[in-house]
């Protein structure tokens, strides 16, 4: 289920768990021992990853073969670093506000690297590492945040299906038709044990 793709995935994308550490967002947060995380406990989550060729984003027949297929007609580039983003500082701060979206949110890195963080069933954070190569997808209704690694630098293609709405949903929102739908199909799939509370 959506992690295939050119073999190697590992050396674009890596996830484990992380510590609790106030410590700058831009550290890798590992916890003591490592705990890492496997790209089918990603796919439960909903999470989807690709290796791609970033050097040929233009004419890769695998990156195409995936728009067709999940209807994402919409492309443009987001370069977050210090010198090319406006407002930088504050841009960074919002993107780690812990938020959901309405719609998927689709980030392929073409170049430099950073960590997207989801939430997994126990409310636990996962930290995902993309580099130059990762096609990620996040479904609509997950709780996550995004922030830079320590490098400070990372050119993301943004996809879409139809045109695009950014609006980030800050937590609590879990009242939202897209939260509710996620928490559906992904949180109480496997749990159905687990108690919910989707009326925060």
């Amino acid at each position: 289920m959506g992690s295939s793709g050119k073999g190697g995935k590992e050396e674009v994308i890596q996830a484990w768990y992380m510590d609790d550490s106030d410590e700058d967002q831009r550290l890798p947060h590992h916890r003591n021992p490592k705990e890492f995380v496997s790209f089918e406990k990603l796919d439960e989550l909903g999470v989807l990853s690709w290796r791609l060729d970033a050097d040929n984003y233009e004419t890769d027949p695998e990156l195409k073969k995936i728009r067709e297929a999940r209807g994402y007609s919409y492309m443009d580039f987001c370069e977050v670093c210090p010198e090319k983003l406006p407002n930088y500082e504050e841009k960074i701060k919002n993107f780690y506000e812990e938020h959901l979206h309405t719609d998927e949110e689709i980030r392929y890195c073409v170049a430099g690297s950073g960590y997207f963080d989801v939430r997994d069933r126990e409310e636990s954070w996962i930290r995902i590492w993309v580099k130059k190569g990762a096609l990620i997808v996040l479904p609509a209704g997950i709780y996550h945040r995004f922030t830079l690694d320590s490098d400070n630098y990372i050119k993301a293609m943004r996809l879409f299906v139809g045109d695009p709405v950014w609006t980030p949903f800050n937590r609590p929102h879990d009242h939202l038709p897209a939260r509710k739908q996620y928490v559906e199909t992904f949180v109480q799939k496997e749990g159905a044990g687990q108690a919910v509370d989707a009326a925060a």
